[in-house]
């Protein structure tokens, strides 16, 4: 007695065959179509990438090398060790550069946040478009300058001969100090310039961050009877927390790798009072043509800024709302 197969099981049967047979040709075309979208991808950021090996990988692993060897330009290099690290920490004018940056970086990150998110706190009130328009050009303008021209502007304005600084507060009979020939008021006076330049900065990044606040959330702790310091605290710092972290990060690493002002208003000086880590490596390098050394010095650099920025990443754990 013979069995008859119905033709719906049949076509099954077969679906079944040709399963792993469509499921390689799939498989061929989506490995086809990946390698494509691979390859597309790596031409895209090719450009990218081979900037960043030009100018930063490249340069980064020539500084690593050149660090263990002694070299002044003109002369073969001679290979030394780690002796350009056991040198630099036992430098007494590099210490007093890596105090320097560390002070100046530090009242650089707290006024730069503090008047920036002042600015910013009144150019966001409600107020004719016009005048916030003035206002956020006239607080960023001194950014669009160069540090060349801004130190050069600032260097007379401080002249204790004819400075129009002194000139005024004579008139208010106050004792000026010499400012840039001052070891006491040498640094405040590169930190109130660095400000006045570079506080535009800030200060657009925090009013864009206040800005972005959902109005409604002041409304409703209005509502709950909330006044103006608990909203600020409880709503607009929590709201404002991730571009507060920004500007913190953005402004260590700008702060900590400060020179123009040192080098164009007060050479370092007086004595070693306003040396910087990047003004210490021009000298080292470009004036003592101890090119090994300088690249000890910039690698130190290196490292502190990304130990600082990792540790600034930690802790924002616990103070940065991202919700």
């Amino acid at each position: 007695m013979s069995t008859r197969i119905k033709p719906g099981a049949q076509l099954q049967a077969q679906e079944v065959e040709a399963a792993p047979r469509r499921m390689a040709t799939w498989r061929k075309t989506m490995t086809a179509m990946e390698r494509r979208e691979a390859i597309t991808a790596y031409l895209f950021i090719s450009p990218a990438f081979l900037l960043f090996l030009i100018f930063i990988a490249g340069p980064l692993l020539g500084a690593i090398v050149l660090s263990l060897f002694q070299w002044d330009i003109l002369t073969p290099a001679q290979f030394n060790g780690l002796g350009n690290f056991v040198k630099l920490f036992s430098d007494p004018a590099v210490g007093q550069s890596i105090v320097n940056t560390f002070v100046f970086t530090f009242w650089s990150l707290i006024l730069h946040l503090g008047f920036g998110l002042l600015l910013a706190l009144a150019v966001n009130r409600a107020m004719p478009a016009v005048l916030k328009y003035f206002l956020r050009t006239a607080y960023f303008f001194p950014l669009l300058m160069s540090w060349a021209s801004a130190a050069l502007m600032w260097k007379f304005a401080l002249d204790p001969t004819f400075g129009f600084v002194n000139y005024y507060l004579g008139l208010l009979h106050i004792s000026a100090p010499n400012w840039l020939l001052s070891p006491q008021w040498a640094m405040p006076a590169l930190i109130a310039v660095d400000l006045w330049r570079t506080l535009g900065f800030t200060f657009i990044i925090l009013l864009a961050g206040l800005q972005g606040v959902p109005p409604y959330l002041h409304e409703a702790a209005r509502i709950d009877g909330a006044g103006i310091w608990h909203r600020f605290w409880n709503v607009t710092i929590p709201m404002l927390s991730p571009t507060l972290f920004f500007a913190s990060v953005m402004t260590f690493i700008g702060a900590f790798q400060i020179f123009d002002p040192m080098l164009i208003m007060t050479q370092g000086g007086p004595g070693n009072a306003t040396s910087s880590l990047v003004f210490d490596i021009y000298q080292t390098g470009f004036r003592s043509f101890q090119m090994g050394y300088a690249s000890a010095i910039s690698l130190v650099m290196f490292l502190v800024i990304m130990a600082v920025t990792l540790i600034q990443m930690r802790l924002s754990r616990y103070w940065v709302t991202y919700d």
